[in-house]
């Protein structure tokens, strides 16, 4: 079964919410997730809430300027430091356990020197490039 989502002029399937056999699966190890790849700006799905999806990244250097014109964006540093870079007003500077939420609609630009791990949540068939069109948005892989 799956779900509209109305991503302006275009629209995209997304799956449903996982089945209830995976809900409630068991506590999930973020240090573990995260050191089970090493691509950078490609996160991994590691769990749902209600239709979000709750992601692990790693980041590296300088993303793309985007902006999410229908959601906010949910940014959590797990290990590092991360500077979520913004057009309309100061940078924030994050390290390990502070979080900082991107209103929907502003441009902003992760950065990381030289590495930081995030914990990221998003509605299920967001891209994480937002409106960007520099890079090809990544693809949604669950753990």
């Amino acid at each position: 079964m799956s779900r509209r989502l109305d991503g302006g002029d275009q629209e995209a399937e997304v799956p449903a919410r996982p089945a209830p056999e995976r809900a409630g699966a068991g506590a999930v190890d973020l240090a573990g997730a995260l050191a089970s790849f090493e691509e950078a700006f490609q996160p991994r799905i590691v769990g749902h809430y209600n239709d979000n999806k709750v992601m692990v990244a790693k980041t590296r250097g300088e993303f793309v300027w985007h902006s999410h014109p229908d959601t906010d964006d949910f940014f959590l540093v797990l290990d590092g430091r991360l500077t979520i870079q913004l057009r309309d007003r100061d940078d924030v500077v994050l390290g390990p356990g502070e979080m900082y939420v991107v209103p929907r609609g502003v441009e902003h630009c992760p950065r990381a020197e030289p590495e930081a791990h995030i914990l990221l949540i998003e509605p299920v068939g967001t891209p994480n490039t937002g409106d960007s069109t520099e890079r090809e948005a990544a693809p949604e892989r669950e753990l």
